[in-house]
């Protein structure tokens, strides 16, 4: 994937105010970490948005800070959700001669036979993975086939996964990431009907006797 260069400026604009910077088409956002301090930044908030919708916590960039490039991670990012667009970004920056450790999403190719053969569901328990590696060796993603899911109750763990040697998964090995569950079968209720109440015994009449 193409190396994503964002271009930053420092901004003096903070708190309420930054509502004019984002009418204006700025974006605000933040940038710390390695070699900086705490800085505000604004970017163009059009060219961002296009940029940041196709990365992910893992996805390696640069910031472009007044002509000096910082190797950075997106840490977080806040969006409006209903106008559909971004309010603010943390850039965290890294060194690129040590480890970083980060989440990688997981995305899920094939298909479980399970599925086709006994109705089953496939159910995702984890959707990313917490790695170590040096920055350049981050992955995008981290692709695992369910294929071999062949039957009701088969899953593939955390110890499964197959990755390159220079990165770590520091999850529990014996996390769940994917299971072929059954399908949730509809309880049947039997409702038994009462039992017929026994006649009283019959009284014998005042007076007589047996």
């Amino acid at each position: 994937m193409e190396k994503v260069i964002l271009k930053a400026t420092k901004r003096e604009v903070l708190g309420r105010k930054v509502g004019a910077l984002r009418r204006a088409g700025k974006l605000p956002a933040v940038l710390y970490g390695h070699g900086i301090e705490s800085t505000p930044v604004m970017l163009e908030a059009h060219e961002a948005t296009l940029k940041l919708s196709h990365l992910t916590s893992s996805s390696l960039m640069m910031i472009d800070l007044d002509g000096k490039k910082y190797p950075a991670l997106v840490r977080e990012k806040q969006r409006d959700y209903l106008k559909n667009r971004l309010l603010h970004v943390d850039f965290q920056v890294i060194s690129m001669t040590e480890k970083v450790t980060t989440k990688v999403g997981i995305e899920l190719t094939g298909t479980a036979p399970a599925v086709k053969e006994f109705s089953a569901v496939i159910v995702t328990v984890m959707n990313e993975l917490e790695v170590e590696c040096m920055p350049q060796d981050l992955p995008e993603r981290v692709v695992i086939d369910i294929s071999g899911l062949a039957e009701v109750g088969a899953g593939i763990h955390v110890r499964d996964v197959v990755i390159s040697d220079r990165v770590k998964i520091l999850d529990d090995p014996a996390e769940t990431i994917v299971v072929a569950s059954a399908t949730r079968e509809e309880k049947v209720v039997v409702v038994e009907a009462p039992a017929e109440e026994e006649a009283p015994p019959e009284e014998s009449e005042p007076g007589k006797k047996d």
